[in-house]
């Protein structure tokens, strides 16, 4: 199939965060301890003080921005 991207999406810069996460990827995968923070995509649970406050906050319909 082919691809019908614009030459300006085509010779767009690669996303910084996107490569701190492969390079994060990679050092994994040669067995190394890597915390990632690039993505902001958590490798564990939500603590349950977290999930019992972001109830009570739509409970109490607080949901503003600001």
């Amino acid at each position: 199939m082919k691809e019908n991207l614009s030459e300006r999406i085509q010779n767009m810069a690669t996303s910084a965060t996107l490569a701190m996460a492969a390079k994060a990827r990679e050092l994994r995968g040669e067995g190394k301890d890597i915390i990632g923070l690039s993505l902001g995509e958590p490798d564990f649970n939500i603590p349950d003080f977290i999930k019992d406050a972001a109830k009570q906050a739509i409970d109490e319909n607080y949901s503003s921005y600001t």
